[in-house]
């Protein structure tokens, strides 16, 4: 299985399962507003997708 990597405000996190990162955007993303839910919303779906490098940039 591969790690995941997700780059949100410049700063990389690796995670040992794709479960294990969305759960954090999930949360991180109920818990903001404004841009800043838009870059949560950006690595979630992007995990959703099955990408394994994700970052808070719109595609």
């Amino acid at each position: 299985m591969n790690k995941i990597t997700t780059v949100c405000y410049g700063k990389e996190d690796t995670w040992e399962t794709k479960e294990a990162a969305e759960q954090f955007f999930l949360q991180a993303m109920m818990g903001s507003d404004g841009s800043e839910r838009d870059r949560y919303t950006n690595i979630y779906i992007k995990l959703q997708m099955g990408l394994t490098y994700c970052t808070d940039e719109e595609f």
